[in-house]
């Protein structure tokens, strides 16, 4: 075991994983009765999977508002992802980035992509598992969602747009098993370095959005964005 490992275990306002809706969840899947790995893994593809690609109000919201949302982007996945492992006994921490918003192209379209910012606030967990951090970006996109991309594209293999980043379309590394997993990496353009809990990471960084762009993504875009990224997964 890790030394100083509360900090990778500990509760936030962000990780709150002692609400009754996630306590409840890790009680009905025996999480916490499973062997580490079989436990990360588990969880992992609960979030991948289970947890549709879309996009939230905020990147601040709850874990616990993550999950009744059902749906996430890289930031807010991370943080249920964080929440879930935690209250399963798994110390993990969160690592910050910016992207280059071109991988979003296709899920965010017309004005609404031309209003976004060229770099975008991006994240991805990392667990602690056998004496070894792994890295968890390849939560983001919901398997469903990825078919319907490589369906789409048969031919491609590097292939940018549409939430992901990646030179192999037809098979990511996305699945875990004591293994980096990954779908947007080839987008980042900044490294923030490592942080205990989200609540860190955003007290320092945040999308650069003025409050009305702001305002406008959360009461009209994420909406209209939502149902375009549910036509692709359709």
């Amino acid at each position: 075991m890790m030394e100083n490992s509360a900090r990778y275990l500990a509760q936030t306002p962000i990780l709150d994983y002692q609400n009754p809706a996630i306590a409840q969840l890790v009680k009905d899947q025996m999480w916490r009765t499973m062997p580490p790995v079989e436990r990360v893994k588990a969880i992992y593809t609960f979030v991948r999977d289970q947890i549709l690609f879309g996009y939230n109000a905020s990147d601040q919201l709850k874990a616990s508002q993550v999950l009744a949302d059902g749906y996430g982007q890289c930031n807010t996945k991370a943080t249920l992802l964080m929440a879930l492992l935690r209250a399963a006994d798994i110390p993990c921490r969160i690592h910050g980035f910016t992207i280059d918003k071109a991988l979003q192209k296709g899920a965010i379209s017309g004005i609404w992509y031309a209003l976004s910012p060229q770099n975008i606030l991006h994240s991805w967990v990392e667990v602690w598992v056998n004496d070894t951090w792994y890295f968890l970006e390849g939560v983001i996109l919901d398997k469903k969602y990825l078919a319907a991309l490589q369906k789409r594209n048969p031919d491609c293999q590097t292939f940018c747009g549409f939430g992901a980043y990646t030179d192999d379309l037809q098979q990511p590394p996305i699945d875990w098993n004591l293994n980096n997993t990954y779908i947007q990496d080839k987008g980042i353009n900044q490294d923030f370095g490592v942080f205990d809990s989200p609540d860190q990471f955003y007290a320092l960084h945040q999308q650069k959005l003025n409050w009305f762009k702001r305002l406008v993504f959360e009461r009209v875009a994420r909406h209209l964005i939502n149902a375009n990224v549910r036509s692709i997964r359709k």
